[in-house]
């Protein structure tokens, strides 16, 4: 396969949720452009199910680079729309990206892998399974079943911001802005540890390594293995009823909720510890070592988990009658 060019451009840490159309524009304004697209290999995909999502700049303070990396589709027919950087007239806006049932408006920009600026030439779903386009994807043939070659035509441009000077000019379409507006969820629970675990690596920031990650893709999401690796516990605003006493009365439960999240997770992070500590004293061999780490990614993986479910399910329950939401938190 050879090297293509892909990029998609997030903020990352606050990890908004979108729920505008696509051309809608959330985040704060970066008054520098994002950097050109980085050139590198796609990973082979390690297994079914799972769908590439491109790697990407992401903002806090600095641009740092978050690989790309083959997801699990949190529901079989899912594809991921990936989020894109724009210009909002004073200043350069991130769009998130989220998974549904069809690919909405990425900005136009190339990423390549079959995200060539508009809809998606990966891959598709049939019968419950996913489909590999082995035309535009690392896919080892002899293991995958499910494939077809499809050629396409592949743009192979660096731009990476839509509008402003110099970026990409594309427009939404009605059938993109309509899957921003339909059900659709955000970034499942490992892409914003990936996220997060690369905004803590120096390497992958642009003042480090001027447009050249070391790191630029991964076969699999970077989680967490401890918790004190997970991203920060996020106290989002309730969605406003109108009622007063009843918007005050759900802010408290979310920040009950947080607070007890908080405290698992502390509680969980000293229980790994104690074992760390037992661990040293016993002068434990490296194989008993690393067999106790994928415990403890385990456990933190487990407890991330019933956390999401927790958030989800609250955020269900306050949700405004006419919310819209769907079972597993889809919007």
């Amino acid at each position: 396969m050879r090297i293509r060019i892909i990029c998609s451009l997030l903020l990352a840490g606050g990890m908004l949720f979108l729920s505008a159309p696509a051309i809608a524009q959330i985040g704060v304004s970066v008054g520098i452009a994002p950097p050109p697209l980085p050139v590198y290999e796609q990973p082979m995909c390690p297994g079914d199910g799972y769908i590439w999502t491109p790697g990407y700049w992401a903002w806090d303070g600095d641009y740092y680079w978050v690989p790309g990396t083959w997801v699990m589709a949190p529901e079989a027919g899912d594809l991921w729309t990936p989020g894109y950087w724009g210009w909002g007239g004073s200043g350069y806006f991130f769009n998130e990206g989220y998974w549904g049932m069809s690919v909405g408006f990425y900005g136009g920009i190339d990423y390549g892998f079959g995200y060539f600026g508009n809809g998606y030439e990966g891959g598709r779903w049939q019968n419950g399974h996913f489909f590999y386009n082995t035309a535009v994807n690392r896919v080892d043939g002899n293991a995958f079943h499910n494939v077809y070659n499809a050629r396409v035509n592949e743009p192979a441009n660096r731009v990476s911001f839509n509008g402003g000077n110099g970026g990409t000019e594309a427009r939404a379409t009605a059938q993109e802005e309509s899957a921003a507006r339909g059900p659709h969820t955000g970034p499942v629970s490992a892409q914003t540890q990936h996220a997060f675990a690369a905004k803590n690596a120096p390497q992958q920031r642009l003042s480090a390594n001027h447009g050249a990650p070391p790191v630029a893709a991964t076969p699999r999401t970077n989680t967490a293995v401890h918790p004190n690796q997970l991203p920060p516990v996020q106290r989002s605003a309730p969605a406003q009823s109108g009622n007063a006493k009843l918007d005050q009365q759900n802010q408290k439960q979310q920040d009950k909720l947080a607070t007890q999240q908080n405290q698992d997770r502390q509680k969980l992070q000293q229980k790994q510890d104690q074992e760390h500590q037992q661990l040293a004293k016993q002068k434990a061999p490296p194989e008993r070592m690393q067999q106790v780490e994928q415990q403890h990614q385990q456990q933190t993986q487990q407890m991330q988990q019933s956390h999401q479910q927790q958030t989800q399910q609250m955020q269900q329950r306050q949700a405004p009658a006419s919310g819209g939401a769907r079972g597993g938190g889809r919007r």
